[in-house]
């Protein structure tokens, strides 16, 4: 019983080897969904940001969570390639005696404003940075007491499809 209670596992430098290969992998794959090139807006694919990550010597802390380490890989990767967070897109609807007041909170965390509506409520469809949203919607939440609503559209906004070369 004290065994498994304070015992460790002992794990093979292959087992290790592999758990480690594998984290790596995952966390080129999460930075691959998540992040676009800002010129093109195409997502990069799995193998160049594995490459990348080789490049700038990242090395994987079994200890931390897969996502916390991708973020910190998009962090260090910027100062080396292209490469940024894949915008949202939300949609907003908000009661009109509130619209005008927390369009002006809500104007320094939107990237790009792609339509606006202004009739009996106001109401926006817009690009964000994915590090904004939770804020974004607090606001909309507190301010509105409850009355306006937050939707989001699309997690990521990509461009699909071949690209026309001239």
């Amino acid at each position: 019983l004290q065994i498994l209670s304070k015992g460790e596992l002992q794990v093979s430098d292959k087992e290790r080897h592999t758990q480690l290969e594998q984290m790596f992998r995952d966390i080129a794959t999460i930075v691959a969904d998540k992040c676009v090139n800002p010129e093109t807006k195409r997502p990069y694919t799995v193998i160049l940001i594995e490459r990348a990550m080789k490049d700038i010597h990242y090395s994987v802390k079994p200890n931390k969570s897969t996502k916390q380490q991708a973020l910190e890989v998009i962090r260090q990767l910027k100062e080396t390639m292209q490469i940024e967070r894949a915008h949202m897109r939300l949609r907003f609807i908000l009661p009109a005696k509130e619209g005008k007041k927390l369009k002006e909170k809500l104007k320094p965390l939107i990237k790009v404003i792609e339509s606006e509506d202004f009739q009996e409520e106001l109401e926006m469809v817009c690009l964000i940075d994915p590090g904004c949203f939770r804020e974004i919607d607090e606001l909309i939440r507190c301010e509105t007491k409850g009355k306006g609503s937050l939707e989001v559209l699309s997690l990521k906004d990509v461009e699909e499809g071949d690209e026309k070369l001239e």
